[in-house]
């Protein structure tokens, strides 16, 4: 994993021209897995319209994109029955470092991470669900029933044992995480926000990548922090800046184009977003 943390925003119109549940959930499963592939940090979904039903549209990416970043063995105690999920069986797994396939104690490793759902309290300390035949003990801390947390494995002869532990220490590639802007000028607070050092906009009106990589480059390297950000369907992020009277080129470090010499009209929000992160991954080890 980079030491830059990633974070890539979406519009919640971003299933909009998709009518069935099914293709919906297809369209932002192949979301969820770009962003595994290439080790986003965070994935944001922000309002792009005023229409009274974006945030149904928000909350149902929100929901399925987590569903899929949960390790498969906690999703039946994090996530209750919900039409929503309907059709989570077609979403590709993502297959990162915190969903093993690993079942047995026998072969856990000294020193393991988990993801981790806390299931009771006991004299001893807290049993967790780390995923194997039986729960393990987690000494010294109280912390709520049902609280999911990220543990690493202190014991395993006998009981296991697991200790609680920072995201930040793990050095493999350990998800993503899910975020709504819902605010009618969502775009705008992305662009002015000072969580990140660098703010990346991609437009097929931007600068051709090429152009300008060497400057990207310089200032990727400096940068603790970076949001790319992504047009709807319908409309692109000068259009949807138009809109709230603000100046694109002005309010990000970049306005790029990373699919030049597109053959077809449009490029999905979905397909721009894999072409993107392929590029910058070759470029700059994303």
């Amino acid at each position: 994993m980079g030491k830059n943390k990633l974070a890539v925003a979406i519009p919640a119109s971003v299933i909009s021209d998709t009518p069935h549940l099914r293709e919906k959930t297809s369209k932002i499963g192949l979301i969820g897995r770009a962003a595994a592939i290439f080790r986003v940090n965070e994935i944001i979904v922000y309002r792009d319209e005023s229409q009274a039903n974006q945030q149904p549209q928000a909350d149902l990416i929100v929901t399925l994109l987590r569903y899929m970043e949960t390790p498969q063995y906690l999703r039946k105690r994090l996530f209750k029955l919900d039409p929503r999920l309907k059709y989570v069986g077609i979403v590709p797994p993502l297959r990162t470092p915190h969903h093993p396939l690993n079942k047995k104690i026998a072969n856990l490793k000294l020193g393991e991470y988990r993801e981790a759902v806390v299931t009771a309290a006991t004299p001893d300390g807290m049993l967790v669900d780390i995923g194997v035949e039986a729960p393990a003990l987690m000494r010294g801390r109280h912390i709520a029933v049902g609280k999911r947390l990220t543990v690493k494995v202190a014991k395993i002869d006998g009981r296991v044992e697991v200790q609680t532990a920072n995201r930040e220490e793990i050095p493999e590639y350990w998800g993503y995480e899910v975020a709504q802007v819902m605010e009618n000028d969502a775009l705008s607070r992305l662009l002015l926000s000072r969580n990140f050092d660098l703010k990346v906009a991609t437009s097929k009106k931007g600068v051709n990548f090429r152009d300008v990589a060497e400057k990207l480059a310089q200032k990727w390297e400096k940068a603790s922090s970076i949001l790319l950000l992504f047009g709807s369907p319908k409309k692109g992020l000068y259009e949807l800046a138009s809109e709230l009277e603000i100046n694109l080129d002005a309010q990000a470090d970049f306005v790029l184009n990373t699919i030049p010499e597109q053959g077809t009209e449009t490029v999905r929000t979905e397909e721009a977003l894999l072409a993107t992160l392929a590029v910058l991954n070759v470029q700059f080890d994303v």
